[in-house]
């Protein structure tokens, strides 16, 4: 082939070519790269000329850019500035060109992914094609997820966070407009957040597919929690606490499994072959280690709150945002910012002594949204907070709700969250308006009731003291006749020293090992050595280093020492008699001894967490060992605050199932727990939905069976049929037969005519 072939008009050959042999057509190569810079020159000047071959030269040189690095080492600079400078004069299809070239050249790894991502994070608010928008969306995403796969690169997270930071940071200057008022219409389109947007909902995507996980990510979605923006607000609180809206919008471009059933049974059709069995268990091993890893990464290790750098300070930042906008912001969005406030106090145990003050203006039971707003002031509130900035709250509580000119659902809402407020902190309530809610009791509704024996009880296990003596319960003047009495505010109990039910875990690890066949012996110490190699773990082996072995004394009451032949003989007299009680006796033995292992299991203390890092698997297991404990003692015959406990780890349990977070972290309490049992609640629509299709289950459709019944295939009745059941009233004031009485001569012959032709076709 002569080299006359190779012309300008014929790239998609002369790419072919390059690539075979890179050095024989360089001459080639050069002759387009010069023709490349002299077109982009004047395309730089009138984009419209000539955008076609611009775009077919931009192609080429990306595909063949890696053959030759050092000419084409300035064409990636050149794109992305063509992009950045010029991209509102830019053509939609010469933009999407180059955007692809430039990911195509990111693909070749001739320029690193910081390069890629540099370019690509300022087009995303700029861009007004969706289809575009969505391609570089899915670009960030997929090469940061690549860069990660195997192990985290940290410099490229840097990087990335710290752009993402910037993006989020150039529009914390602005004026908080809010999303109400005048200033919002006034405020036209100027910082409209749109850069700050994309940072927060880039990282929103990243820490929900378990890219990232760490503090860095946290932060920067804490910045955008004050922006001035609003809907950068809204995006960053919605991710504190976990409503994110647009999970179901977002764009999942993880690759989908095949079907592994479909092709076990292709399998079985076709031809079956050595090759194709080792095929279809290598597929099957990569689904299995890929749904593995999906699963490790979606559960993350530590919830988003509990990872805040500074709680103190984002807390008082949150309340001066909400003290100082209180006009402008609406009122769903200010309590986002009063839910994400209360976690925070909760979840931190902070003091922002003034959020009680500003949330006093919004109770009474009129107001829009109590519900939210009561849930935000019960989870605020802690066993450090001071009860002299809680009293006011619990008095204000109580003369809105409870009293006898509401209802009897406003009355259950406000003696509930009077009851959480209490329960986080006793010393917050007074003794003479204890009393008078208590006696809400006798009422006749259920809820209400219901409400002030929550109150009553909690306050015979917190603070017995302060109800009357005939309320007090039998436990709760036993004990205050011993003599106990609840500690002062700030004081605690005794200093923590373990976790709570550890000590199950512990045994029921040693359990799966003996179950295993490896006990405390040497293989387990050879595991132990690999596993925690660098680390002084005490042994707990009864072996000392001098080659003693302790024995056990348990079994002393076994052996029978006799001072006197005396003895020998009482003691043949009485056995008969215990012969007889002996299988009684046996049996309360092992009941006191299961009880008296429960008791010394409670009191010891494990070293399982100084020789094993927990994991959020070990805390779920550690719940469920904790709530079989739990049941167990109830089946024993426990009291009521060991079935409170039960009751209380079973609740936790499945608010932890419901939110998938896998960790141990504190349970915040729902509007339902403020609202109480109601006799009927109004049910949603999708209810309404449910109950529906449920109704339909094991019926017909409804519908005439007339003219199914006794057919081959079911049909209804036809036409004609239905006419000739007409009733003759109806067909008397039908249109057809008025149409026949008002028919003028000229018609009658016309209808008499078609009708003897029809006649005569028939063959009559």
């Amino acid at each position: 082939m002569g080299r006359g072939v190779l012309l300008t008009s014929n790239l998609p050959q002369l790419q072919n070519l390059i690539k075979r042999d890179p050095t024989a057509y360089k001459e080639e190569f050069l002759q387009q790269w010069n023709h490349y810079n002299s077109i982009r020159q004047i395309f730089q000047i009138n984009p419209d000329e000539n955008a076609q071959h611009f775009r077919e030269l931009v192609s080429f040189i990306a595909q063949v850019a890696q053959c030759y690095p050092k000419e084409t080492a300035d064409f990636p600079s050149q794109i992305s500035t063509l992009l950045l400078e010029s991209y509102g004069t830019l053509s939609p299809d010469t933009r999407r060109s180059l955007v692809q070239n430039l990911v195509m050249l990111r693909n070749k790894n001739v320029i690193t992914s910081i390069t890629l991502l540099q370019t690509l994070f300022p087009l995303l608010p700029k861009t007004t094609s969706s289809s575009l928008r969505g391609f570089i969306r899915r670009t960030i995403l997929s090469d940061i997820r690549t860069a990660n796969l195997r192990t985290k690169n940290h410099k490229l997270n840097r990087a990335v966070q710290a752009m993402l930071f910037g993006m989020v940071e150039r529009g914390m200057d602005g004026e908080v407009v809010g999303d109400k008022g005048k200033l919002k219409a006034a405020a036209g389109t100027g910082n409209n957040g749109e850069e700050a947007m994309w940072a927060v909902v880039l990282t929103k995507e990243l820490w929900r597919k378990g890219i990232w996980n760490d503090a860095k990510t946290v932060s920067i979605i804490a910045l955008g929690c004050f922006h001035p923006v609003v809907k950068v607000q809204s995006a960053s609180l919605h991710f504190f606490l976990g409503s994110d809206e647009d999970k179901e919008d977002s764009d999942d471009e993880e690759e989908d499994l095949p079907d592994i059933k479909g092709l076990q049974h292709r399998r079985e059709i076709n031809k079956k072959t050595r090759s194709g069995d080792k095929k279809l268990q290598k597929i099957a091993k990569s689904v299995k280690s890929k749904k593995k890893k999906r699963a490790e990464t979606t559960t993350a290790n530590f919830p988003a709150i509990q990872l805040l750098n500074d709680p103190q300070t984002f807390g008082e930042k949150l309340y001066d945002v909400l003290n100082k906008y209180d006009k402008r912001l609406s009122l769903d969005h200010k309590i986002l910012l009063m839910q994400l406030l209360s976690r925070v106090m909760g979840g931190h145990k902070l003091c922002v002594l003034g959020f009680y003050t500003y949330i006093m203006k919004y109770l009474a039971y009129h107001q829009l949204r109590i519900p939210a707003i009561l849930v935000a002031l019960a989870q605020s509130v802690h066993d450090f907070t001071p009860p002299d900035a809680l009293t006011p709250v619990v008095r204000k509580l109580a003369q809105e709700f409870v009293h006898p000119g509401v209802g009897s659902e406003v009355i259950a809402a406000g003696i509930n969250a009077i009851r959480e407020v209490c329960r986080r902190q006793p010393w917050s309530m007074e003794e003479d308006l204890l009393g008078d809610l208590v006696e809400y009791r006798r009422s006749r509704d259920k809820a209400v009731t219901a409400a002030a024996r929550g109150l009553l009880q909690l306050f015979r296990e917190v603070n017995p003291g302060m109800l009357k003596r005939r309320e007090r319960g039998k436990e709760a003047a036993m004990g205050i006749a011993k003599g106990s009495q609840p500690l002062p505010f700030g004081h605690s109990a005794q200093a923590a020293v373990d976790i709570e039910g550890l000590v199950l875990l512990e045994d029921h690890l040693k359990k799966l090992r003996e179950e295993d066949g490896v006990a405390s012996g040497e293989e387990a110490e050879d595991d132990d050595e690999a596993a925690w190699e660098g680390w002084d773990v005490e042994s707990d082996s009864d072996e000392s280093s001098d080659g003693w072995i302790s024995v056990d004394s348990d079994n002393d009451n076994d052996l029978d020492i006799s001072d006197s032949e005396d003895e020998e003989d009482k003691r043949k007299k009485k056995g008969k008699g215990k012969a007889k009680a002996s299988q009684e006796d046996e049996d309360q033995e092992e009941e006191k001894q299961a009880q008296e292992t429960a008791e010394e299991a409670v009191q010891r203390i494990s070293s399982l967490a100084t020789t094993k890092i927990l994991t959020p698997a070990d805390f779920a297991l550690l719940n469920d060992l904790r709530i079989k404990a739990a049941s167990e003692a109830v089946e024993r015959g426990a009291g009521s605050s060991t079935k409170r406990k039960l009751a209380a780890l079973e609740s936790q349990r499945k608010t932890l199932l419901a939110s998938g977070d896998g960790t141990l972290a504190e349970t915040f309490i729902s509007e339902d727990d403020i609202l109480g049992p109601r006799k009927k609640a109004k049910a949603d629509y999708a209810e309404r939905i449910a109950s529906i299709e449920k109704g339909r289950e094991g019926r017909e459709k409804y519908g005439s069976l007339k003219g199914k019944k006794n057919k081959a295939a079911p049909s209804s009745s036809t036409n004609r049929e239905k006419a000739r059941n007409k009733p003759i009233m109806m067909i008397l004031a039908s249109g057809a037969v008025k149409g026949k009485k008002k028919a003028s001569l000229r018609q009658k012959q016309q209808k008499l005519r078609a009708h003897i032709d029809r006649a005569k076709k028939s063959h009559h």
